[in-house]
């Protein structure tokens, strides 16, 4: 059977953290074991036709790297393999960790520097999440006045987060299980 991958770029473990409580509330027979980006190659992500993506932000509003500290590389090294891939048969859910009083003028930036590449690969994206309840200025993860993913603040929200996934993951699974074959198409 097919599973749901589970990918996170991190190198502080947070962004890890929200990947496995995911994977838990999902359960071990419809999503593998969530992996660090920086333990895979392009070859791994494409055996999955549903994704589950995460990144925190780093510095100016920047995904994780080895310029910004990650010791064994992260997104940013990764990323350029997607050049040449075609993921049109691919489903993709994103979520991303911030801080929105510490960089509210950046909150949760690269969630959308991780939209971009895997749109432009074809990839379905889903699972965009509402600004509502988040106290920031500005943040480039926010598309027609949604989050293009779902939005973590661990640090200044932290009691929001387990509702925060229960509610994204209620949003997204049936598309998921539905791109793995588990799933019924949604009525029309």
């Amino acid at each position: 059977m097919t599973k749901i991958g589970i990918f996170f770029g991190t190198d502080s473990g947070a962004t890890r953290l929200v990947a496995k409580k995911i994977a838990k509330r999902l359960g071990e027979d419809v999503v593998d074991k969530p992996l660090n980006i920086n333990r895979v190659g392009i070859d791994q992500l494409l055996r999955y036709h549903a994704l589950i993506l995460g990144t925190p932000t780093y510095g100016q509003g920047e995904l994780p790297s080895l310029a910004s500290g990650a010791e064994n590389g992260s997104w940013t090294e990764f990323l350029p393999g997607l050049d040449s891939v075609d993921l049109s048969g691919t489903t993709v859910a994103l979520y991303g960790l911030g801080d929105q009083e510490k960089y509210p003028e950046r909150f949760a930036d690269a969630l959308l520097l991780l939209y971009r590449p895997f749109r432009e690969a074809g990839a379905r994206l889903i699972g965009d999440w509402s600004t509502e309840g988040y106290t920031f200025g500005d943040s480039r993860a926010v598309v027609n006045g949604r989050f293009v993913g779902l939005a973590i603040d661990h640090h200044s929200q932290p009691s929001l987060t387990e509702g925060r996934i229960d509610a994204w993951l209620a949003q997204v699974e049936p598309t998921l299980l539905q791109a793995i074959g588990l799933g019924q198409p949604a009525a029309v």
